[in-house]
C-alpha cells in the first residue's frame, strides 16, 4: 500500500492532537491535587517549589517545545489552554506556569536562530522553569553596562514571578537607550530575590522584588546582538499580547474553577431558604437564574478566550511578514478578551456566594481566594485603557502603541 502525503498529513494531525489531549488530561490531574491542598497552601504562602516540581513531574513544563527534544510540540494557544486548566485548580500556580510558557517563548522573538535552538532543546531536556524579571514599573530598572569582553547587571525591580523559585529567568534591561532581552540562570552570582511578597492575593505566585548587583552576563546571555538591539518589528512585538494571553486565561480558568467548586458545595450544603416554600436550594428559581446567568457569562468569555489564543496563533504563524495592521488586530482580539474576563470572572468570584448561602463565607471553605487571587492580578495593567485601545481601533483605527502592557 502507497502512503500518500494527504496520508502523512492527517497521521500528523492526530499525532498533534493525540499530544495535546494528553497534556490536556495531565493538566486536569494536577489541577484536581492542587484544589485538594489550595486553601491550606494559600494561608501558609510558601515558595511555591513542590508545585513547581508537581508540574515538573506531570511533564508540563516542556509541553511548547518539540517532540523531538522531549516537549509535546503544542504551539503558543494549546500552552496557554493549560495554563486554563491548572487555574481550575490554583490561580497563583496557573499564573506561574502562564507566565513560564510566554518567557519561553521570548527567545524565538528576539534571539538568533542558533539561540532559540539551544534553548528549546535545553527546555525540553532540563525541563527548565522560567520566572520573569520584565515589570516595566520597577522602581530603579535595571541597567546592562559593558565590561570587558562581558557584561554587569545593576539595578532592582519591584515584581518579578517566579524568580527565586526558577531555573532560568528571562529579563528585561537597558542598555544605552536601548531594551534588551536576557536569559540568566537563578544560581548566577548578585541575583538576590527579596521575599517581600505579602499580598492580599496570588500568594504562592513568588512575586516579589530582586536585586541584580554587578551580576555578570556574558554576551551569549543577550538574545540576539547588543550592539544591535531590537527594533521592535511588528512580529517582535507579540511580546506583549504572549503575557496579555496567558493573562485572559488564568482569569476564565479561576472563573471556571470557582464556579464548579460553588456547584458542589451548593449540591451538598446549601439550603432553601425559609420562605422560598421549597426543600432544595437547587429548585430555588433565584438560585437557578444566577447559575444559569453566571454560566452563559463564563462560557462567553471564554469562546472569546480561544479566539484570542487563535488571532495570536495566526500572527505568530505569519512570522517576520507580520504587518502593523495585522499585529494591531491581534493586540484588539486579545484586549477584548482580557477585558471581558476580567470583568466576568471578577463578577463570577463574588456572585457565587448568592448560590451558597452565608455559610460559605467560613473560612475553612477558602472560597475567597478565587476574589482575592483575581482581584491582586487584574489590577496589573488597567483594564480601562484596553477598552481605550479597542474603541480607538474601532473608532479611529489608531492601533495600540505597543509597550510592556499592551
Amino acid at each position: 500500500m502507497t502512503i500518500t502525503n494527504d496520508d502523512r498529513r492527517t497521521r500528523d494531525v492526530e499525532t498533534r492532537d493525540g499530544l495535546f489531549a494528553d497534556a490536556l488530561r495531565r493538566a486536569d490531574l494536577v489541577a484536581a491535587e492542587l484544589r485538594a491542598t489550595a486553601t491550606e497552601r494559600d494561608r501558609a504562602n510558601a515558595d511555591p517549589i513542590a508545585e513547581i516540581e508537581l508540574l515538573r513531574e506531570h511533564d508540563l513544563l516542556q509541553v511548547g517545545e518539540p517532540v523531538e527534544v522531549g516537549g509535546s510540540g503544542l504551539n503558543y494557544a494549546q500552552s496557554q489552554q493549560i495554563t486554563r486548566r491548572i487555574a481550575r485548580g490554583d490561580t497563583s500556580i496557573a499564573h506561574l506556569i502562564g507566565y513560564h510558557f510566554a518567557q519561553q517563548r521570548i527567545p524565538h522573538l528576539f534571539g538568533t536562530p542558533e539561540q532559540a535552538e539551544a534553548i528549546s532543546r535545553r527546555n525540553g531536556q532540563e525541563k527548565l522553569f522560567w520566572g520573569g524579571v520584565q515589570n516595566p514599573r520597577g522602581a530603579d530598572g535595571l541597567v546592562l553596562t559593558k565590561d570587558g569582553d562581558s557584561y554587569r547587571l545593576n539595578g532592582r525591580r519591584t515584581f518579578a514571578s517566579g524568580a527565586s523559585v526558577a531555573d532560568q529567568l528571562s529579563v528585561t534591561a537597558s542598555y544605552g537607550d536601548a531594551l534588551i532581552f536576557l536569559t540568566l540562570p537563578t544560581d548566577r552570582e548578585g541575583f538576590k530575590p527579596q521575599g517581600d511578597w505579602d499580598n492580599i492575593g496570588q500568594r504562592l505566585t513568588d512575586s516579589g522584588g530582586v536585586v541584580f548587583d554587578n551580576t555578570v552576563v556574558h554576551a551569549s546571555e543577550i538574545l540576539g546582538d547588543p550592539d544591535s538591539p531590537p527594533t521592535f518589528t511588528p512580529h517582535q512585538t507579540l511580546v506583549t499580547p504572549h503575557w496579555q494571553l496567558a493573562f485572559v486565561n488564568f482569569y476564565i480558568g479561576t472563573a471556571e474553577g470557582a464556579f464548579e467548586e460553588a456547584l458542589d458545595w451548593t449540591r451538598l450544603n446549601a439550603s432553601a431558604w425559609e420562605t422560598s416554600g421549597l426543600d432544595s436550594a437547587g429548585d430555588d428559581p433565584y438560585v437557578l437564574e444566577t447559575i444559569g446567568e453566571l454560566r452563559a457569562q463564563i462560557s462567553g468569555a471564554a469562546l472569546l478566550a480561544d479566539r484570542a489564543g487563535e488571532a495570536l496563533q495566526s500572527a505568530l504563524d505569519i512570522g517576520d511578514s507580520l504587518s502593523a495592521d495585522q499585529r494591531a488586530d491581534t493586540a484588539i482580539a486579545i484586549a477584548e478578551a482580557k477585558f471581558v474576563t476580567t470583568k466576568v470572572s471578577l463578577e463570577a468570584a463574588s456572585r457565587l456566594f448568592e448560590i451558597q448561602g452565608a455559610r460559605a463565607t467560613t473560612s475553612a471553605y477558602g472560597f475567597d481566594r478565587h476574589w482575592r487571587n483575581l482581584r491582586t492580578h487584574t489590577v496589573h495593567d488597567p483594564v480601562a485603557y484596553k477598552a481605550r485601545e479597542i474603541g480607538d481601533w474601532v473608532l479611529n483605527a489608531r492601533a495600540p502603541q505597543f509597550t510592556l502592557y499592551s
